[in-house]
């Protein structure tokens, strides 16, 4: 009886590391699994963000004879929506670029949709009602009378459109690229931030066929060199617009390519709202 017991027992141990080994390998298993899924899952985020987003736009790059990297977006003017942002745009889950200037919260820049300001109530310091201290170029999209332009205002009030209820207005400075004997002394005026140095810059640009242009550089360059980079390099006739803020604010998101400028919160940006 002894010896019948011994045999059993050493069964029943062998029985009992057998299956020691099986639960130790299906743990290992699962989180070998649980591992997988979650490099899995944030390779996916990292390489698509923005895979869900409408396409509302044609992307493109360019490169000047003086070496500046232009990145563009063209898009129809009923695709585009101004929104505060208040974050880096790569947190944003948006298309598009940064907007006008701002300092801590305050966006200092007009950005209007129908009478509505972006960042705040109407006539609201730092609300994107005015554009702060001086009048400054401001691009216009007159939905009622579908047209473009650039108007040198100081705040809301004194846009000149056809219907309140149906524009868009963004600030920052007049580009002037129809006007090669006045632009300097324009940028001056309006007080373009660091326009000799060698910054990232952006723009807002619309054309003879009524396409918008968002364009970033992350090429460091004058506001000169980024002018002229435009007018050499962007694919479109009767270019005007506008200087964004720049430096570190110059950031795009797109499907294509993410510019993170420095990776600072920006106030407001220019989105790609391809919903309606």
């Amino acid at each position: 009886m002894w010896a019948l017991t011994e045999s059993s027992t050493g069964k029943l141990t062998q029985l009992w590391r057998r299956r020691q080994w099986l639960i130790v390998s299906l743990l290992l298993l699962l989180v070998a699994a649980s591992v997988l899924s979650m490099i899995l899952l944030s390779r996916n985020h990292t390489e698509d963000p923005f895979a869900d987003l409408p396409h509302a736009y044609t992307y493109s790059e360019a490169v000047s004879p003086e070496n500046v990297q232009l990145y563009m977006m063209s898009l129809s003017p009923d695709d585009v929506q101004l929104r505060a942002a208040g974050a880096p745009l790569q947190q944003v889950m948006a298309y598009g670029i940064n907007g006008g200037f701002f300092y801590e919260d305050a966006l200092l820049s007009i950005a209007i949709i129908n009478d509505v300001p972006t960042n705040g109530v109407k006539k609201a310091y730092g609300s994107g009602w005015f554009n702060a201290k001086y009048a400054r170029g401001t691009l216009v999209w007159d939905g009622a009378s579908r047209s473009f332009s650039v108007q040198v205002v100081s705040s809301g009030e004194e846009l000149n459109v056809t219907d309140r209820q149906h524009y868009f207005a963004q600030g920052g400075i007049s580009m002037n690229l129809k006007h090669e004997d006045v632009w300097e002394a324009v940028i001056a005026k309006e007080h373009l931030p660091y326009a000799d140095e060698q910054r990232m810059r952006s723009g807002m640009l619309y054309d003879d066929n009524g396409k918008l242009w968002l364009i970033v550089t992350p090429t460091l360059s004058t506001a000169a060199e980024f002018r002229t980079a435009i007018l050499q390099s962007v694919p479109a006739e009767g270019l005007e617009g506008i200087f964004l803020d720049g430096d570190g604010s110059s950031q795009m998101n797109a499907d294509e390519i993410i510019l993170p400028g420095d990776s600072r919160a920006v106030v407001q940006m220019i989105a790609v709202d391809g919903t309606k």
